[in-house]
């Protein structure tokens, strides 16, 4: 097979890959290739209308990641043997060309990240053959098309489309994932759509304005298949579907923003897979029971019930089945991406959810779970003291139960929380002094104590010298600083608690600080190395794609994304 790879300097006029240059037009003129690949690299210009006259043979053509512009060229549709088209990620423009079902074996054909306008054209039914279709963050309009029944990936996110789920997308009976998310879509999803479970792993239709009761008369089949199902900010309402009890292997179910109207869903407890729950902003009522979630969501890291009318006391049972959150569970494990990821030699497709603990919300890549355990409880009616078992959930890094009628003191016990980076208990009843313990939490990045009843000096070592004035506005009884209240002789700061030489939790935080160090170190001199040989040898162009479009998508590394989310909690 004839392949011709911009991995290579092919003679002496190529220019070497991430300078700028236009083109290389001679190579469209060797009639005989079959595959070329010239994806990220800094190419511009317009494709001319006969580009592609002197290329039957050709089978795959990747443009990925360059700064191409105009349109797609009419003679592009010449290549009826092509059946890898990857144009992602450039300037294109215009409308998808009616023409693209002329090119009856297409299997991939990717076009996200494009300027394209206009609707999808009707003769994608055509393309029988085709199991991978991308239209994502593009500008098309009007409504969904009639799909190939071939599609196994399907992603329309990030456009401006119109209209219902057309009744025809059930006859797409093997399609894996679905995004729709972020258009103008609306209505009632179709009945038989559901179906679908018995191959679908990944559906995202936040972001639109569907709505109508998803239980009414649904019945997932035994054998949903289902990963994320994530319908965040439609107008969806009555209890949660129950047909999810059947999803076994469901590990994101985002419902937030919603019409829900139910008590809390207990019954996704035998779920062992569930890792992230967001239920925030809905109608959601009543008590969580400590019987009835007993031993339940031990694999959850994420849960966000905020901004409903939750009551009763914090179950302190679900809080001691955490065991995902628990300290040194899954410890020695490498990390998992959680969720579904398609990996071959065309494509690799890394998704997202949206998670908000405070503040604005955050789209968080999947990749980062491992590292992110976050709970809130925040704008909801629970009253009586906060738990001490939240002591022992030690890979915590982010707790918000602020807006609540919690009362007592701060347990001692949160100063275990050894990875706690934000801590908000802002607006409840809370009295009492601010444990001296808490100064163990060296990674502290946000606090708000602020608006309770708390009172006494407030601590100085470590972290808590760095918080403002705003963390603890609001309880007249506290002193010391950073506010401008004196502490008097019998308000005394108390002493730091003592700790053991076999328990010492500040100096094994600083250890694994040290060690994230020295693995940062490596990890550079690492991919200086890989970095020379990926760029002076042929490009393992495959595993480049993957990351580049991951950083290039969310515009940050996922260790900032991290950070940046935590940076959100407590931000008023």
């Amino acid at each position: 097979m004839k392949r011709w790879s911009s991995g290579f300097v092919n003679d002496g006029n190529w220019q070497r890959r991430g300078e700028n240059c236009p083109i290389p037009f001679s190579i469209f003129n060797i009639s005989s290739l079959q595959i070329i690949n010239l994806g990220y690299n800094m190419l511009s210009g317009h494709l001319s209308s006969n580009t592609f006259d002197q290329l039957a043979m050709l089978q795959e053509f990747w443009l990925d990641n360059n700064h191409v512009s105009g349109r797609i060229p009419t003679s592009l549709f010449k290549c009826k043997r092509l059946e890898y088209l990857y144009l992602a990620e450039n300037q294109l423009e215009g409308s998808v060309p009616i023409e693209i079902g002329n090119l009856t074996l297409l299997k991939f054909l990717a076009l996200q990240n494009n300027r394209f306008q206009g609707v999808i054209p009707s003769t994608i039914r055509r393309l029988t053959l085709l199991t991978y279709l991308d239209f994502s963050s593009n500008k098309l309009t009007g409504r969904l098309r009639i799909l190939p029944p071939s599609l196994l990936w399907f992603f329309a996110a990030r456009n401006k489309l119109v209209g219902n789920i057309p009744a025809s997308i059930c006859n797409v009976s093997s399609l894996k994932d679905l995004d729709l998310s972020e258009n103008s879509l609306g209505g009632i999803i179709p009945k038989c759509f559901w179906n679908l479970s018995f191959s679908l792993i990944d559906l995202n239709l936040q972001k639109n304005n569907f709505h109508g009761i998803l239980s009414a008369g649904i019945i997932f089949p035994k054998s949903c298949f289902l990963r994320s199902f994530r319908i965040n900010s439609n107008q969806f309402e009555g209890p949660v579907p129950q047909f999810l009890v059947n999803c076994k292997d469901l590990e994101i179910l985002d419902l937030g923003h919603n019409n829900f109207n139910d008590t809390f869903p207990v019954w996704l407890g035998n779920s062992n897979n569930l890792q992230i729950l967001v239920l925030r902003s809905n109608r959601f009522h009543g008590q969580i029971i400590n019987s009835e979630v007993a031993s339940s969501f031990s694999h959850l890291r994420i849960i966000d019930i905020s901004h409903n009318d939750f009551s009763g006391c914090l179950p302190s049972k679900f809080f001691e089945g955490l065991l995902a959150i628990s300290n040194g569970y899954e410890k020695t494990s490498e990390p998992r991406y959680i969720g579904y990821e398609y990996s071959s030699n065309i494509a690799y497709y890394v998704d997202s959810f949206f998670i908000t603990i405070k503040g604005p919300e955050l789209e968080c890549l999947r990749i980062i779970i491992f590292y992110l355990m976050a709970i809130n409880f925040s704008n909801n009616q629970f009253n009586g003291q906060i738990p001490k078992i939240i002591g022992k959930l030690q890979s915590l890094t982010a707790l918000n139960l602020s807006h609540n009628s919690l009362t007592g003191a701060i347990p001692t016990s949160l100063g275990n929380l050894s990875n706690l980076e934000s801590l908000d208990l802002s607006s409840n009843r809370l009295e009492g002094k601010i444990p001296a313990q808490l100064i163990n939490l060296v990674f502290l990045d946000g606090l708000n104590f602020s608006w309770n009843n708390l009172m006494g000096p407030i601590p100085q070592e470590n972290q808590f010298s760095t918080f403002s004035n705003d963390s603890y506005i609001g309880n007249s009884g506290l002193c010391g600083l950073p506010l401008s209240k004196i502490c008097d002789n019998d308000e005394g700061l108390e002493p730091p608690p003592a700790i053991s030489d076999g328990d010492d939790d500040i100096t094994r935080a600083f250890d694994w600080r040290f060690a994230t160090l020295i693995g940062y170190g490596c990890g550079l001199v690492f991919g200086f190395i890989m970095g020379y040989i990926v760029f002076t040898t042929e490009k393992p162009w495959w595993f480049i794609r993957m990351t580049e479009r991951v950083e290039q998508k969310y515009g940050t590394t996922i260790y900032t994304i991290h950070l940046m989310f935590l940076g959100w909690i407590c931000s008023n």
